[in-house]
């Protein structure tokens, strides 16, 4: 739902990763090892909102923001997967996991520095370049090799 306080919201394919078991201050191995599972994930984001304001929180905590599923891979490196992002059958998103900036374990070891992570919190892994505005009547396919498709409508919420 495009929420009426924001005119630029956009989407954001990313890798999720479901967590398995209490990690804190966790090496990147045991974080490794504590990653249950990966799912599609749309980001989306408030991009007005996000430049205006210090922190992120708003401008990605609408509701319906932070779409995720078609449901939750557990046999499946995320080593090296292609992460795809339609709007409308076009291509808008297209690379790589072994692309990331910082490799899912690393990331899952970082975060558990400074909160601990639960089974069943989902952490998202950044998203590659070709983000962009979305409008009512878009849909957003979000496509993981091996995990499936993401299918998000997109509703005006006024």
């Amino acid at each position: 739902m495009l929420p009426p306080e924001s005119r630029e919201v956009h989407y954001e394919a990313e890798l999720g990763l479901v967590i398995g078991k209490r990690l804190r201050r966790a090496s990147e191995a045991d974080a490794a090892a504590g990653i249950f599972g990966l799912t599609c994930m749309n980001d989306v984001t408030a991009r007005d909102i996000q430049r205006r304001e210090v922190q992120h929180t708003r401008a990605k905590s609408f509701d319906t923001f932070a779409c995720a599923g078609p449901w939750v891979e557990t046999e499946l490196s995320p080593a090296d997967l292609r992460i795809r992002c339609r709007v409308n059958g076009a291509t808008r998103q297209d690379s790589r996991t072994l692309d990331m900036i910082f490799p899912p374990a690393r990331l899952v070891a970082f975060i558990s520095s400074a909160m601990t992570l639960l089974p069943g919190d989902l952490v998202t892994t950044g998203t590659p370049s070709g983000v962009g505005p979305l409008a009512a009547g878009d849909l957003v396919e979000v496509d993981i090799e091996g995990i499936g498709v993401l299918s998000n409508p997109v509703q005006s919420a006024s």
